[in-house]
């Protein structure tokens, strides 16, 4: 997926308000930016850190810059979770998942009272993929999530788990957004019942569990798409 052009460097000087961040430029102005993120964004939202932003010509707008890539270490990061869905849905409309190749997608699926990410379809087969945006690291190279604890996740676990038991295929799809990681774990240390609900829908029972998938992306100033898969450890 191409990201925004032009970005334009600065230096990330302080998020607040949750969605504000202040970010100077090159020439030493400073300039508040939107970040379209809920989560902690802890290792990611660094005073100091390289960040690149676009700007938005619409005159409605009240802030015309929006964080779009924050340098960690040797790699840029994709804070910005609006883009997570597209981009997942991009790699599957092109096959480039290997275990749900071949599906129709249809976004924002109805179940219930709530809404899946995806319900992906092929002859007789239905498939419910939830997705969930990772940036944060522990340890050397292992991804985790969440980074802040999170009740609506755990429910989004438990709906997998029903839709699993009513005859769904039912995925769990962590987008990790970090170039470094080589596994993917639950983040037991922020959020412990998320991590105990994630490996008891995944065990699941007589009628199997929930898939737990995790694929890397591949970002670059230019773009970025969905790369590899890295092994689950629960």
């Amino acid at each position: 997926m191409k990201l925004p052009a032009p970005l334009f460097e600065g230096t990330l000087l302080r998020r607040y308000k949750r969605f504000f961040t202040d970010i100077e430029l090159a020439d030493g102005s400073v300039v508040a930016a939107h970040t379209p993120n809920t989560g902690s964004m802890q290792q990611c939202a660094v005073p100091g850190h390289r960040v690149l932003i676009s700007k938005a010509e619409d005159p409605k707008r009240k802030l015309k810059y929006t964080l779009e890539l924050i340098r960690v270490g040797e790699y840029w990061v994709d804070t910005h979770t609006q883009r997570t869905n597209r981009l997942v849905e991009e790699a599957l409309r092109n096959d480039w998942i290997a275990e749900l190749k071949g599906y129709a997608v249809t976004p924002e699926f109805k179940i219930g009272s709530s809404r899946i990410d995806f319900l992906l379809e092929k002859e007789s087969e239905k498939v419910l993929v939830e997705v969930k945006n990772v940036t944060l690291i522990r340890g050397v190279a292992t991804a985790c999530f969440p980074d802040a604890v999170t009740t609506r996740g755990q429910k989004h676990l438990r709906e997998l788990l029903d839709a699993r038991q009513q005859g769904y295929r039912a995925v769990i799809f962590f987008l990790v957004q970090r170039g470094e990681a080589n596994e993917f774990s639950p983040a037991d240390e922020i959020d412990p019942e998320y991590g105990r609900l994630l490996r008891d829908v995944v065990a699941g029972g007589v009628a199997g569990g929930v898939e737990a998938l995790a694929y890397k992306t591949l970002i670059t100033p230019k773009e970025n798409r969905v790369h590899e898969q890295i092994p689950v450890v629960l």
